[in-house]
């Protein structure tokens, strides 16, 4: 009778501890199928975001955090992801760089900024802003800089705006040395 009781107590532990297992086996076979899925689209990305800010390239590579462009074999600019800090998370931001490095184009990768204000940093009204501009220029006007905020999403635009002058002067700095 004791061993019955005992039982029927630890069936419910077994049974669960079971489960577990069955789902975390379950989980780890899903996510070694699909991750190379996964990093497919994001390389595939990349690529179509490089493309748009560089219609001209024909190849690029990658030299640690710098995407060089290359049009017919000769190079054309450069390319980064800078990532800042907004109002509803972080936000990750392709910036493309001409030869001369000037800014050739901005394009917002990743964001989670409220939706219809601080995500219109996506817009081309924003982001077309950037264009031509060197680092010394990139600063909202409100703090002397040639970048207009989207109204009501301050933070947002600063966030951007911070996230491309910081991260543009450093790869600037390391592609000088």
């Amino acid at each position: 009778m004791r061993n019955k009781i005992l039982l029927n107590k630890a069936y419910p532990v077994v049974f669960l501890a079971v489960i577990v297992i069955v789902s975390v086996v379950l989980l780890m076979a899903v996510n070694s199928m699909t991750s190379p899925i996964v990093k497919n689209m994001q390389v595939e990305e990349i690529k179509n975001t490089l493309r748009s800010i560089f219609p001209e390239m024909s190849q690029y590579e990658v030299d640690d955090e710098v995407y060089i462009i290359y049009e017919d074999d000769e190079k054309a600019g450069y390319a980064f992801i800078a990532s800042g800090s907004g109002y509803g998370g972080n936000i990750d931001i392709m910036v493309g760089l001409d030869s001369g490095f000037g800014i050739k184009g901005v394009s917002i990768l990743s964001q989670t900024e409220t939706p219809g204000l601080g995500s219109m940093i996506t817009e081309s009204l924003f982001t077309d802003q950037f264009k031509e501009l060197s680092a010394s220029d990139i600063a909202l006007k409100a703090d002397g800089g040639k970048i207009d905020a989207v109204t009501g999403a301050t933070i947002s635009s600063r966030a951007v705006v911070n996230a491309v002058k910081e991260k543009m002067i450093e790869i600037i700095d390391s592609l000088e040395k």
